[in-house]
This record gives structure tokens, sequence and C-alpha cells, in this order.
């Protein structure tokens, strides 16, 4: 293995160890949510942040939870091939796009911890509320906000990588030119 081939690795692994870092956050999370939490709300910051316990059955906020045991394992196909599809994007990514494998390891992470709730359990255990006055953001955990925030970061790449990449063109055509 040559050593451009071996720190290509090394940083792989590295991004997969803070993954799954997060996703024993979210487990540990969720653990405490359910013996600190589910009997009783807490506030921790008045109006704007509270632990409330749910367990969603459905997906994103709350949406499709009449799907019965049916949807309980369509769900976790639909996760799997999701961790899947993100694992393969993950190792045929260049290693100097690190926007790119963080976003893909946030991604994992959050996938990971859903689908073992969703296996384990059958439901998805939710338990962070933020809120401003009478807005409430729909209740979510560790890895919702891990695959919002991995998300984000690669739209972000999506949208903004190739404006740039196209402008940078456009430059080292000028400079030939």
């Amino acid at each position: 293995m040559s050593e451009s081939n071996k720190s290509r690795f090394a940083w792989r692994v590295g991004y997969l160890v803070a993954s799954l870092g997060i996703y024993l956050t979210d487990q540990a999370s969720k653990a405490w949510a359910i013996h600190r939490v589910r009997f009783e709300d807490r506030t921790v910051i008045s109006g704007i942040l509270d632990f409330v316990y749910a367990e969603n059955r459905g997906i994103a906020f709350g949406q499709l939870q009449e799907g019965g045991a049916f949807g309980r394992w369509f769900f976790v196909v639909l996760a799997a091939a999701a961790a899947i599809a993100v694992l393969f994007y993950f190792f045929r990514t260049p290693r100097n796009d690190d926007r790119i494998l963080g976003s893909c390891a946030l991604l994992l992470a959050g996938i990971a911890g859903n689908l073992t709730d969703r296996v384990r359990l059958g439901f998805v255990i939710d338990f962070i509320q933020l809120h401003a006055g009478q807005y409430h953001w729909p209740t979510f955990n560790v890895a919702d906000a891990s695959i919002s925030l991995g998300a984000l970061l690669l739209a972000y790449d999506l949208i903004f990588a190739g404006r740039s990449q196209k402008s940078e063109v456009r430059s080292q055509k000028e400079e030939v030119a």
C-alpha cells in the first residue's frame, strides 16, 4: 500500500471513528431519555429548550405514523439502503474533500442511530424540543440533528462547490488564453 493510500485510509477511519462517537452519543442520550424523561418532562432553558419523551413510529417530524409492522420494516429497509448508499459515496469521495467525508460521517451516524431504534424497539426515541414563543420545532434526537447537519453540509457542497469549480475552470481557461 502506497503512502498516499495509507493516509487516505487513515483519514477515512478517522471519520468513521467520529461517526461511531456520534452514534454512541445518540444511543446513550436515548437511554438517558428513557430513564429520566419518559415520565417527567424537563425544562432546560425556559421558553427555548425542553426534554420531552416521544416515540416516533413514522418518519421525519412524526409523519406517516400509521404504518404498523409493515411501516416499521419498510423504514428499516429504507434506512439500511440509505446507509449503504452513504457508505458507497463515502468510499468513492476523494480524500481531499473533507466537507463531503464529514457530511457522510454525520449522515451515517444519524441513520445508524435511528435504524438501531427501529430494529430494536419498533420506533425512534425523540426527546429534544426547541421552541420560541408559540413556535415549536418538532421533537428530535441527536441522530436527527446529525442527519440534518450532514444533509445541510452536503447540500451546501453540491450547490456551492459546483459554482466554485466552474469559476476555477473559467479562470484556468482565461490564463491559457
